[in-house]
C-alpha cells in the first residue's frame, strides 16, 4: 500500500454549488486503482453483498488480496456473494469469509469486534454498509432513526471498538498501521443541519417529519466530523482512519428518494444520467483505503484526492 496520499490544492468550498457537484460527477470519473499489491493482507468489509461494496471486494480481490471477511447481516445472501467472488480466482490464493454482524444490535457490533480478535492480521477495514430509506423509520431495537444508527451511531461505535484491535496488529503487519475507511457522501456538505440549536441533539435528529435524503445528509456529516476528531485522538500509527465520497451513483443505496415535488424529480433524472455504476463508485473506495497513508488520517477523500 502507498505510504502517502496527496493533497489537493483545489478542492472545493465547504459548501460546493450543486452546478459543481454535478460537473464533478461529470468531468472526475475516479480511475482504476492499479500497481499496488495486497498479496498476504486481510480485509474486512461490511454491506459487501452487493452494489458499491461487493464491486470493492471484487476490486481487492483484483488486487492479489489473501483473505477477504465480507460482513453481511444475512449469511445466505453473504455465501451467495462469496460464490461469485471466488469465479475465476484460485481458492488456495484467497480465503473468502462470510461474518455476520447486524449493525442494528450493539451486541452483534461487539461479538463481531471479539471476532476480529481471532484474526492474524487486520490491515484493511471498509465500513461500507449505507442506508437511504423512502420514508422516516425507527430502529426498533435501540429507538433512534434508522437512518442515523446505521449510517452514524452503529458505524461510530464498530470504528472505535476495532482501535484496540488495530493496535494489537501492527505487529503482525510489520509494523504498518491498518487501514479503516468509511462511506461518506458530498451530499454531506448540503445538509441544513437544522437539529444543531436543540437541546438534545439526538433527540432532535430522531424527530420525524425529515426528508429522508436529508436525514442521510446528517448522517454522513457527522460520520466526516467523527473521522475528523479520530485523527486528531488516535496515531496515524496505529490507524490511517478516513471517509471517502463515492460520487452520486445510479443504484442504491445512495439513489435520490424521499425528495419532494419538481426538484426531487429532476434530481433523480440526473442520477439516472450521470451516476456511476457500482464498479466506477467502487473505485474511489479501493483508492481511499490502500493509496492513501498518514496524509489522509482524519480526512475526507473525493475524486481520489484528500479535500482540506
Amino acid at each position: 500500500m502507498a505510504p502517502s496520499s496527496r493533497l489537493d490544492s483545489s478542492a472545493p468550498p465547504k459548501q460546493p454549488s450543486l452546478f459543481n457537484l454535478w460537473s464533478r460527477q461529470v468531468t472526475c470519473k475516479p480511475k482504476p486503482v492499479t500497481n499496488v499489491s495486497l498479496v498476504g493482507k486481510t480485509a474486512i468489509v461490511t454491506g459487501a453483498s452487493h452494489g458499491v461494496g461487493l464491486e470493492t471486494c471484487r476490486q481487492l480481490l483484483d488486487l492479489g488480496l489473501s483473505r477477504l471477511i465480507i460482513v453481511v447481516a444475512n449469511e445466505l445472501v453473504g455465501r451467495i456473494a462469496a460464490v461469485g467472488l471466488y469465479q475465476g480466482r484460485s481458492p488456495s490464493k484467497v480465503d473468502i469469509d462470510v461474518w455476520k454482524m447486524d449493525l442494528v444490535c450493539y451486541d452483534s457490533i461487539v461479538a463481531f469486534v471479539e471476532r476480529t480478535k481471532t484474526l492474524d492480521r487486520m490491515d484493511i477495514v471498509i465500513l461500507n454498509a449505507t442506508l437511504v430509506l423512502e420514508k422516516n423509520v425507527v430502529c426498533k431495537t435501540t429507538g433512534r432513526d434508522l437512518t442515523l444508527q446505521i449510517n452514524y451511531l452503529s458505524n461510530a461505535l464498530l470504528t472505535l471498538l476495532l482501535l484496540p484491535v488495530a493496535k494489537d496488529k501492527r505487529a503482525a503487519q510489520d509494523g504498518e498501521p491498518s487501514r479503516i475507511t468509511t462511506i461518506s457522501s458530498e451530499l454531506a456538505f448540503y445538509s441544513r443541519f437544522n437539529e444543531k440549536n436543540v437541546v438534545s441533539l439526538l433527540a432532535g435528529l430522531d424527530s420525524p417529519g425529515v426528508y429522508p435524503i436529508d436525514r442521510m445528509m446528517i448522517s454522513k456529516l457527522y460520520g466526516q466530523f467523527l473521522t475528523a476528531e479520530l485523527g486528531k485522538q488516535v496515531p496515524s500509527s496505529v490507524a490511517v482512519i478516513n471517509c471517502v465520497a463515492t460520487g452520486i451513483i445510479c443504484e442504491s443505496p445512495q439513489r435520490h428518494r424521499g425528495a419532494p415535488g419538481l426538484k426531487g424529480k429532476l434530481a433523480a433524472l440526473l442520477v439516472r444520467r450521470l451516476g456511476y455504476n457500482p464498479a466506477v463508485a467502487a473505485r474511489s473506495v479501493t483508492d481511499a483505503a490502500v493509496n492513501h497513508g498518514a496524509a489522509s488520517h482524519g480526512q475526507y477523500l473525493s475524486g481520489q484526492k484528500v479535500k482540506p
